[in-house]
């Protein structure tokens, strides 16, 4: 699941970079050599703040939803960040005397949001093993034909003319493709030489495509007019590649796996809940934009 940093997270980045920028955190860091570390629990408290609790549990979970840039860091810095994070949010969120409305419903939906997601790691962490893998292995590549691939490399000019003349060259006996392609190709591969690595059917645009299927390796075509110019073609190589192995394609289907694990269980899911929806049609969707609606 890739995490996007909210409002809220930004904000907690902003009061950890501030307090790691504190003077006092290099001056600990320093002085502080015993290892004093006690066996703690999710319970443990940490602070209190008029006599509102800050655990260990909560210092995980803050430290879980830091943005990329804090992942990196070293727990020795910033557990006692985070515990100075929490205390200045404590005492912030207790200086309100009322939860605005919006707020209430950005709550509500941030724990509908994080339950649903950890309903869905529940879902995904019980569907793969070895025996899914195989199974969704053989359905897919158990008999599979052997597919062809073709490894070539082309000249990109502007105009069909252009192309002629280049594919006059590319022919001539002492030729040499790359170093026409890298003074005359246009496309991102001339610095190459052309080269255009190896592509199956479907990879490559169907003019493309069609021209290499008819060529046998070494010989050179063109003009050949696609969306992106007019092209001068080399075959270099073809070959025929088998299924690939389990072990190669072992994230894909686990991914795979977990995706329709995850619609399947939403599925039954949806099936066994009573939901009524209003009529939608009689509501603007211009009301998305109108936060006039908190007020």
């Amino acid at each position: 699941m890739t995490y996007t940093p909210t409002r809220a997270s930004l904000f907690k980045a902003t009061l950890l970079s501030v307090t790691l920028a504190l003077p006092g955190w290099a001056q600990e860091e320093e002085t502080t050599s015993e290892d004093t570390t006690t066996p703690v629990t999710a319970e443990t408290v940490v602070a209190t703040v008029n006599g509102e609790e800050i655990t260990i549990g909560h210092v995980v979970a803050a430290r879980a939803m830091l943005p990329d840039q804090y992942q990196q860091m070293p727990n020795e810095i910033l557990f006692p960040g985070l515990v100075d994070q929490l205390v200045q949010q404590t005492v912030l969120s207790q200086a309100i005397d009322q939860i605005s409305p919006q707020i209430e419903i950005q709550l509500d939906n941030e724990r509908r949001s994080m339950v649903a997601a950890e309903k869905i790691s529940e879902v995904v962490s019980d569907a793969v093993d070895e025996d899914a893998l195989q199974a969704a292995y053989d359905a897919k590549y158990e008999g599979a034909e052997p597919t062809t691939e073709w490894n070539a490399s082309h000249i990109l000019v502007e105009t069909e003319a252009e192309a002629a003349d280049l594919l006059e060259q590319a022919r001539a006996e002492d030729a040499d493709f790359a170093a026409l392609a890298q003074e005359f190709s246009t496309g991102p591969s001339g610095p190459s030489g052309g080269e255009l690595g190896w592509f199956s059917s479907g990879m490559m645009v169907e003019p493309f495509e069609v021209a290499v299927s008819d060529m046998a390796a070494g010989d050179v075509t063109g003009p050949v007019q696609t969306q992106f110019g007019w092209h001068v073609v080399r075959l270099n190589e073809t070959r025929e590649k088998g299924a690939p192995t389990l072990d190669e394609v072992r994230d894909e289907l686990a991914g795979e796996i977990q995706s329709n694990a995850v619609e399947q269980a939403v599925a039954a899911m949806m099936e066994d809940a009573a939901v009524e929806r209003a009529d939608l049609e009689g509501i603007d969707p211009g009301v998305l934009t109108d936060t006039t609606l908190f007020e």
